[in-house]
Order: structure tokens, then C-alpha cells, then sequence
């Protein structure tokens, strides 16, 4: 059967998450749905990492396996067909290897989070940032970060739900920077890893945010790392500011298609 890798955009706030369940709607569920509409007797697809509810993705990656060969950009043209009106959106299309696997063949896995802070509600981001009415102290931020590069056990900033057979990742990297913005401003929390643990990017952003607000200092952070238990953690922040910028492969499915 012809695998196809697909590249998926969507907007979260309508999901219970990426994974398909019953009841609620998840944007899994939905890309096989339209998948079905093609050939019904489609199986299932496979992604690069679950998001939760909430949580949005400029770049997700999933494969589906297919009865018959397809053109990669008319597959992504019916799929989008077939998604409509729903905030799912298919980017490419590329014909992969039957060993290629969404999870198993990623390298690495980027995240994005948006902090807005200002005191007016937003109105063009709202849900698609968290924003909070105070400003914060980038560099303290920064600095607080460093703590978290490398590798770690990570028991502090991982949900207890996190099914993860061990706590201990690396963190290639975790860069914030802050964008001018009327009446306020953006922080971006831009983090790069192999994996990550269950809320481990939420837990960071929302512990690292008491630093900027001065409720923590930045060595706080090594402080809580080192204490490997939940409770050490700071707030976990909400999941609409999150999003799954990008996963990389050590061939790019799509740099060809």
C-alpha cells in the first residue's frame, strides 16, 4: 500500500486534541473522516506527537496508508475538500517509504508559545495567545531558561498523567524573545527536542513566566529542577497559546514533493 506523509495545520480550540476518541471531536478523527471519503476502507493515520485539547499546530506530521496511488497535491487538495468548514488544513502531501513512521522516523520536534501581555482583551489573537495585563522581565526569563538546556530529569515539569517511560529528555534548546506590540507586548517561547514529556512546555513557559513577573528568581528554576517532584513545579500555563511549529526527519519528506 502507498504511504503518503501529510504536513496539517489546524486551529485547536474546537478539539479535544489530536487523538481520536469517542465522543469528542479530534482533529485526528476528522483528517480520517475525510481520509474515508476518498477510500472508505482507509486505516488509520499516525502523528509526529499528540497535542491536547487546545493546543494548535502550524506544522504537524502524520502518514496515512493508501489503497491506491495518489498525486500527492491532488490527495491534499480532496483532503482539504473534505475538511471544510472545519480549522484543519493539509499543507503537503508527499509519497514516503513503507518504513517511513510520522513518530518513529522524527528527529526532532519544535513547539511555539505566544504570551501576550496587555491590559485590553485581545481581539485578532484571542485564542490563539495567553495573555496576561502585566509586563515581563525578559532577560530574568532568559536567564531562568538556561537551566533547563541539556539533559535532565524533567519528574518537575511533566504531568503526572505523562504515560513517558522515563522523565529524563534533552532539551536542545529554548529561546524567548520579546516583540513590541501596541499597548503591549509578545513573548515568544520557541523550545527544540527530540521528545517531550506530557505539559513539560506548559509547565516551562508557565514557571517561567513567575520569573518574569518577580514572584521567582531565575535560580528558582535550577531549585525546582532539581527537586524532581511535581509539586516543585510553577503554574502550568493554558494549552491556547501552544503550538507544534515543526518536526524534522533526517530525510524531509517533503523537500521533493
Amino acid at each position: 500500500m502507498p504511504r503518503y506523509a501529510l504536513k496539517i495545520e489546524y486551529h485547536g480550540a474546537p478539539f479535544a486534541g489530536w487523538q481520536r476518541q469517542d465522543g469528542p471531536a479530534s482533529v485526528q478523527g476528522a483528517i480520517e473522516a475525510a481520509l474515508r471519503k476518498l477510500e472508505p476502507d482507509c486505516p488509520g493515520i499516525a502523528a509526529a506527537g499528540r497535542t491536547d485539547a487546545g493546543v494548535h499546530a502550524l506544522a504537524q506530521v502524520a502518514h496515512c496508508d493508501m489503497a491506491k496511488t495518489w498525486d500527492p497535491f491532488r490527495l491534499s487538495e480532496a483532503l482539504n475538500y473534505h475538511l471544510k468548514p472545519l480549522p484543519v488544513a493539509i499543507l503537503e502531501a508527499a509519497e514516503v517509504a513503507e518504513d517511513w513512521h510520522a513518530r518513529f522516523s522524527a528527529r526532532e520536534r519544535r513547539y511555539l508559545f505566544r504570551l501576550l501581555s496587555r491590559r485590553a482583551p485581545a481581539t485578532h489573537d484571542a485564542g490563539l495567545v495567553w495573555q496576561i495585563n502585566h509586563m515581563l522581565d525578559l532577560g530574568a526569563m532568559q536567564e531562568g531558561a538556561r537551566h533547563l538546556i541539556g539533559r535532565h530529569d524533567f519528574t518537575t515539569f511533566r504531568s503526572t498523567m505523562c504515560q513517558a517511560k522515563s522523565p529524563v529528555k534533552t532539551l536542545d534548546t529554548l529561546q524567548i524573545e520579546e516583540i513590541a506590540k501596541p499597548y503591549g507586548a509578545e513573548y515568544r517561547f520557541e523550545l527544540s527536542a527530540r521528545s517531550f514529556l506530557h505539559n513539560q512546555v506548559r509547565s516551562f513557559v508557565g514557571t517561567l513566566e513567575r520569573v518574569g513577573a518577580g514572584s521567582w528568581a531565575p535560580d528558582d528554576v535550577q531549585t525546582a529542577l532539581e527537586a524532581q517532584d511535581r509539586a516543585a513545579c510553577g503554574p502550568v500555563c493554558p494549552p491556547e497559546g501552544l503550538y507544534l511549529a515543526g518536526v524534522s526527519y533526517p530525510n524531509d519528506p517533503f523537500s521533493e514533493s
